[in-house]
């Protein structure tokens, strides 16, 4: 008789939560792969409309936790975010065989849910996402093979080893004759599982990490980064610009000689008309000369009555604007609102009364101080957007960002995560500047070398070398883990239907097969 408590829907929530807490500022790697071990126990024999069940629930109890950021702008939005991204995870689960074959196949269908999260809607959200609590870890040095999907799935894979081991031990296992007295056999693929993740670890950790060609010490570029300080939480209607640009300019005097590039976050200056030809333009050329160096700053100006422009700018040592980028990758519901004309109906929209307007272009600006791949704020989290700049011959890369708008520590964490995951896929240095923080220097390693507290006034100065070398993600980007995510579920679901073949002659009595043998074909 089955228990009264539903056991394997609470170890599918718990591990759901458990895997959200793995994320930063709070967790720590291991929670991530303990979460993933608690799904994989709780979904295993289970059938269509349970795996469903648990893959939502384990769903809700990771974005719940790791989305929690989003409570402060609107708990509905937060609300519906959760469920949304929770379904990927459902949809993954449902798609397991019930028995044999559910472990490979269970990192083969989250891999592809990941994928998909960072897809879609609207281009995706990668926050929240699990393999963001693994860049600290051993794990997350795959990066530099598979990008995040490798990392995903080999989470995954040691998370569903190590559950393996575990037995049933709440009650017998339902579902149909797939669920084959495999006890006797759990200690098989626990090992092949983790042998297979201390493989990809290994060899990881033997990968080009883009230092092939790089700078020696002797040419090392002195960089500067500018954080400005203030109090956060606070939305642009509630914090004058000019305090904003004011603040970095005041840190900038503090920028020590002989700096070669510094650095400013996105959106320090917010101007009313376009920046050629503008006061502000002379003032950041002028600041340009005094320190001989390159200045990059991020510029916002409106376009008409309905849409601006979210720009990089580049301003030489002789003060001179050299290059401009815009941003490409839009926050939605927070640069621009997708669908306007329908969610007016359903939410108050006058905190984003304008679209920015989309840019195009690698990413990749071309300096007196070097070639950087420039990912502006929420770009940060798409691996396309660094490999775009890095493909075009960035030798390293700049975020320049404004997560001011956050109360808390737990989306700048996030980010801080999603800078160090671009460090490793693409070998380079890392550079994130933002106006209250983090402002953080990442060498190809993901490895953080120096990083400011939140809200303090603060110059963060370093000497990287300008690399040159390319990954194998950087090279190949994400389809071979794709397809390897595909040919897992499809290997699990083949191992599956083996089992029910093997289980189905293993029912037949002993008479019978001999009947079989025996009885004249037709």
């Amino acid at each position: 008789m089955s228990r009264a408590v539903p056991v394997r829907p609470i170890v599918a929530l718990a591990g759901g939560a458990l895997a959200g807490l793995s994320l930063p500022p709070l967790g720590w790697w291991p929670m991530g792969v303990i979460g993933i071990a608690g799904i994989a126990w709780a979904l295993r024999a289970r059938r269509f409309r349970a795996r469903l069940g648990i893959g939502m629930l384990a769903g809700v109890g990771q974005f719940t936790v790791s989305l929690a950021w989003a409570i402060q702008f609107n708990i509905a939005g937060y609300i519906a975010l959760s469920i949304l991204e929770a379904v990927f995870v459902a949809v993954a689960c449902s798609l397991l065989p019930p028995g044999r074959g559910q472990l490979p196949a269970l990192a083969g269908a989250l891999t592809l849910a990941e994928f998909a999260r960072e897809s879609w809607p609207f281009g995706g959200l990668p926050l929240g996402g699990l393999v963001l609590g693994q860049v600290g870890g051993p794990l997350g040095d795959t990066a530099r093979i598979g990008g995040a999907l490798l990392v995903m799935g080999v989470t995954v894979l040691a998370g569903a080893g190590l559950a393996a081991v575990v037995p049933d031990w709440d009650r017998k296992p339902e579902g149909d004759a797939t669920t084959e007295p495999a006890k006797r056999h759990s200690l098989l693929p626990c090992l092949a599982a983790l042998a297979s993740v201390v493989v990809i670890v290994a060899i990881a950790g033997l990968a080009p990490d883009g230092s092939s060609g790089g700078a020696t010490r002797q040419h090392l570029l002195r960089v500067a980064l500018v954080q400005g300080g203030g109090r956060r939480g606070l939305t642009q209607l509630e914090v004058p610009p000019v305090k904003v640009f004011d603040a970095a300019v005041t840190e900038t005097t503090k920028v020590p000689a002989g700096t070669q590039l510094i650095l400013w976050p996105e959106d320090v200056a917010a101007l009313t008309a376009p920046l050629q030809g503008s006061a502000t333009s002379e003032q950041l050329g002028q600041i340009a000369r005094a320190h001989d160096a390159t200045l990059i700053a991020g510029v916002t100006y409106p376009v008409g009555t309905s849409q601006f422009r979210n720009e990089i700018v580049a301003y030489s040592p002789t003060g001179r604007l050299v290059a401009t980028f815009e941003k490409v990758h839009r926050v939605p519901f927070g640069e621009y609102v997708p669908w306007r004309g329908f969610f007016q109906h359903l939410a108050n929209l006058q905190d984003i009364p304008r679209d920015a307007i989309p840019g195009t272009g690698s990413g990749m600006i071309d300096t007196p101080a070097g070639r950087f791949g420039v990912l502006v704020s929420y770009e940060v989290f798409f691996a396309d957007r660094g490999r775009s700049g890095v493909r075009a011959g960035s030798a390293a890369i700049l975020v320049p960002t404004n997560t001011s708008s956050y109360s808390n520590g737990q989306a700048p964490a996030q980010e801080i995560a999603a800078s160090r995951l671009q460090a490793i896929e693409e070998g380079r240095y890392v550079l994130q500047a933002a106006p209250t923080g983090y402002t953080a220097v990442i060498d190809n390693h993901g490895d953080v070398l120096a990083k400011t507290p939140l809200s303090v006034a603060a110059v963060v100065t370093a000497r990287i070398p300008l690399l040159s070398g390319a990954t194998w993600y950087e090279q190949g980007g994400d389809l071979p883990i794709v397809l390897a995510a595909l040919a897992l579920l499809a290997g699990g679901w083949a191992a599956a239907l083996t089992g029910s073949q093997e289980a189905a002659s293993q029912r037949l009595s002993p008479a019978r097969r001999r009947h079989r043998r025996t009885s004249p074909s037709r």
